[in-house]
């Protein structure tokens, strides 16, 4: 039987302010396969964000069991994990091709193979020929697209995703939704994507993971029961919209 990717039991996170502790997760509890793209819902300011930087490995947890990877197969978080931010913060002193070797070159790897590898990226993420750019020259969705290459070029085995897509239009939004699941699909990782938008959680994951209001706590984790490749005439199934109410519901939306 295959094991979880990453396994979350109980997980609690508290931040303290002076003399007050904020507790930020309550008891977060689930876990992702290998190759699976999660969907991690919920309200603004429930958690999403921390429990992200929790599986990053930039907060340690303060109770429960968090476990990455296997005896088998370890989990460094400096160099396993790739992060993609609501903002593409990309430096707009370096051409798109210097943005997405950052990570390589932080790293040490080797520059002839980090850059083949770079320059196979843009190709992926639709920006052949936009290696000599700067961010200034790309929109904000191609911005974001070359953010996706940043965060794949190392080959890390966990991809994180923090609203990535929040600050575009909403019909940009849904073509990086396409483009998303495609990158996904080829370049075989596992990636946690948090949401705000349950139509987007919905569409994108091949299972929802949803948090109440903080602190959070895990009010459902189910699997999405709809084909790859996803097409946007997907939203208008019987099945998406009983997706979609379930997570309102319990979200206290209905």
């Amino acid at each position: 039987m295959m094991q979880p990717f990453i396994h979350l039991a109980g997980v609690r996170k508290s931040y303290r302010r002076g003399r007050q502790e904020h507790l930020a997760i309550s008891d977060a509890t689930f876990d992702v396969m290998p190759g699976e793209l999660v969907s991690l819902v919920g309200p603004s300011g429930c958690g999403k964000s921390t429990l992200l930087k929790v599986l990053a490995g930039l907060l340690p947890h303060d109770g429960g069991e968090a476990k990455i990877g296997s005896s088998e197969h370890p989990f460094d978080p400096s160099r396993d994990v790739g992060m993609v931010f609501q903002a593409p913060l990309l430096l707009k002193w370096r051409r798109i091709l210097d943005n997405v070797l950052l990570p390589a070159e932080i790293l040490g790897l080797p520059q002839k193979e980090s850059s083949e590898r770079a320059r196979g990226l843009l190709a992926l993420v639709g920006l052949a020929g936009y290696e000599d750019k700067y961010p200034y020259e790309l929109s904000g969705g191609m911005q974001q697209r070359a953010a996706i290459a940043r965060a794949l070029v190392h080959d890390p085995k966990l991809v994180l995703m923090d609203e990535p897509f929040g600050a575009l239009d909403a019909l940009t939004r849904e073509k990086m939704n396409l483009e998303l699941l495609r990158i996904w699909k080829e370049a075989g990782k596992t990636i946690v994507f948090v949401t705000h938008g349950i139509s987007e959680a919905v569409f994108l994951g091949s299972r929802v993971v949803v948090l109440t209001a903080g602190p959070a706590r895990m009010a459902d984790n189910f699997p999405i029961d709809l084909p790859y490749p996803r097409t946007l005439d997907m939203k208008t199934h019987e099945r998406f919209g009983e997706y979609t109410r379930r997570i309102y519901k319990l979200l206290g939306m209905e």
